[in-house]
């Protein structure tokens, strides 16, 4: 299967060039779960990807949920193996574990 290209696909994966141009656009581009068409825009939770590609100043509410991630003890194999069997995936049926 052939990945879908679009226009804005960086060419011979050179994706820091993309990140680059996109970090100079300024604003993150609209997507309808960002912004969906015809409402005022609302606050929203920062993302990882709005402080490293866009370079967005992190704010204390995005420092303290990346601090508290961080020092979260790790999961078990099987406390893995345990939440990703009770999550019922895209169809949420947990009868068919994604």
């Amino acid at each position: 299967m052939t990945p879908r290209k679009t226009p804005d696909t960086p060419k011979d994966g050179d994706f820091a060039s993309f990140l680059e141009q996109d970090r100079q656009a300024g604003q993150p581009p609209a997507t309808p779960d960002r912004d969906p068409p015809g409402e005022e825009a609302q606050p929203r939770e920062q993302t990882l990807q709005d402080v490293l590609a866009y370079g967005e100043e992190p704010t204390e509410d995005f420092l303290e949920k990346f601090r508290a991630l961080n020092e979260a003890p790790a999961l078990s194999d099987e406390e893995m193996e345990r939440q990703a069997l009770d999550a019922g995936g895209g169809d949420g049926d947990p009868r068919t574990p994604e």
